[in-house]
C-alpha cells in the first residue's frame, strides 16, 4: 500500500504585516491599536471602537465610546476618520428614574462645511411631563441643535457633542421650558462618507 503524501500547509500568518492605527488630528493623532493584514488595501474600512477615557485619561468619560474607520494607509501607519459615538446603555439607564420622563430627540443636522451628522439627544426631566410638553421639548431641542450645528464646522460640532458642551448648551436653553435633570447626546453618526 502506497503512503499518502502530506501536503505542506502554508502559514499565512507570517506573511502579514502589522499596522498602527491612529486617531484623526482633531482627536490628537493618538495611537489606538494595531491590526495585521497581508496587503495595505485590506486595512481600509476597518473600524475601531475606543472609549473617551483611553484617549483623554479622564475616567469620568468612561461611558463614551468613539468609533473610527481606517481611511488612509501610509507605510505601517493607518489613519482614521470619525464615524460616530455612543454612550453605554448602563449609563443611560442610570439617568432615568421613576417619576421622570425620557425625551428622545433624534436630529439630522448639516454643519457649516456641508457635512451631515445624525445626533440623538436624550433629555431627562425632573418630574413626569405630559405628552404635549414632551412634544414641544422635542421640537425645541431639534431647533436648537439644527441652529447650533449650522454655525459650526464638522470638527467643532463633533468635539462639542463628544465633550458635552453641546448638551450643556441645550440644557441651559431648554430648562426654561420645562425643568430638566439632565441632557446628553447619547449617539452620533456621520451620514456622508
Amino acid at each position: 500500500m502506497a503512503k499518502k503524501q502530506r501536503r505542506r500547509v502554508r502559514d499565512t500568518w507570517k506573511e502579514k504585516s502589522w499596522y498602527t492605527i491612529k486617531t484623526p488630528v482633531a482627536f490628537g493623532d493618538k495611537e489606538i491599536g494595531t491590526t495585521p493584514a497581508r496587503d495595505p488595501e485590506l486595512v481600509y474600512g476597518r473600524t475601531v471602537e475606543v472609549t473617551m477615557r483611553e484617549l483623554t485619561g479622564d475616567f469620568s468619560k468612561q461611558y463614551i465610546k468613539l468609533q473610527f474607520e481606517v481611511d488612509n494607509v501610509a507605510g505601517d501607519i493607518a489613519t482614521t476618520k470619525f464615524t460616530g459615538h455612543k454612550t453605554t446603555t448602563d449609563y443611560v439607564r442610570s439617568m432615568i428614574r421613576r417619576g421622570t420622563s425620557r425625551i428622545d430627540a433624534p436630529v439630522i443636522v448639516t454643519t457649516q462645511d456641508d457635512r451631515k451628522l445624525k445626533l440623538h439627544v436624550l433629555a431627562v426631566t425632573t418630574r413626569r411631563a405630559k405628552s404635549s410638553q414632551q412634544k414641544f421639548m422635542r421640537e425645541t431641542i431639534n431647533e436648537l441643535v439644527t441652529k447650533v450645528a449650522s454655525e459650526k464646522t464638522f470638527d467643532e460640532l463633533v468635539e462639542n457633542s463628544v465633550n458635552g458642551r453641546l448638551a450643556s448648551e441645550i440644557y441651559h436653553k431648554a430648562k426654561k421650558i420645562y425643568p430638566l435633570k439632565r441632557v446628553e447626546i447619547i449617539k452620533s453618526k456621520v451620514l456622508d462618507k
